[in-house]
């Protein structure tokens, strides 16, 4: 597979604060408003952050097949689209060591006809595209959280992106 450089320029960040689980998936219907085949999210945030419960949502939004859950174990989960629209790849690279490793589930296959979203992702699967979001969560102590947005790309860089600019 053919490594995407991570180095493309990033925009700025966006920030939204969702404050329940309701919240999170929400945002996630929002957000798979605005994907299209061969879209790439990196999410990362502590254990407990929303990651999945996000990818919950995005599943909704993209009218996926099957319960989305974390794919801790099986590593990648393909949730082909009820209503014609692409597929939902959910990755968790918890349990990956590097890059070598995401090379292995061979996502260049699915990358460019499906929603790709890798739960854990940071340092891990930005070689993937050079065109990618990445979701930063984080968890406050009262259980709501703060999810900050980061286009990276001319292709996220144009985009609505919801919540309010951030410190870039």
């Amino acid at each position: 597979m053919t490594r995407a450089t991570p180095t493309a320029p990033r925009a700025h960040v966006r920030t939204v604060g969702a404050a329940t689980d309701d919240a999170m998936r929400a945002l996630g219907r929002d957000l798979a408003a605005l994907t299209r085949p061969g879209d790439l999210l990196i999410l990362s945030g502590p254990l407990g952050a929303g990651k999945t419960t996000f990818t919950q949502g995005l599943g909704e939004g993209l009218g996926a097949r099957g319960s989305v859950t974390s794919p801790t174990f099986v590593i990648s989960r393909i949730h082909p689209s009820l209503v014609g629209g692409p597929a939902l790849v959910h990755v968790d690279a918890y349990r990956l060591s590097g890059a070598d490793e995401i090379d292995d589930i061979d996502l260049d296959m699915t990358l460019a006809d499906s929603v790709t979203v890798v739960e854990w992702g940071e340092d891990v699967a930005e070689g993937l595209s050079e065109e990618r979001l990445e979701i930063d969560i984080e968890r406050h102590p009262d259980d709501t959280r703060t999810v900050r947005l980061r286009p990276v790309g001319a292709r996220w860089t144009g985009a609505e992106l919801p919540g309010d600019p951030g410190n870039g």
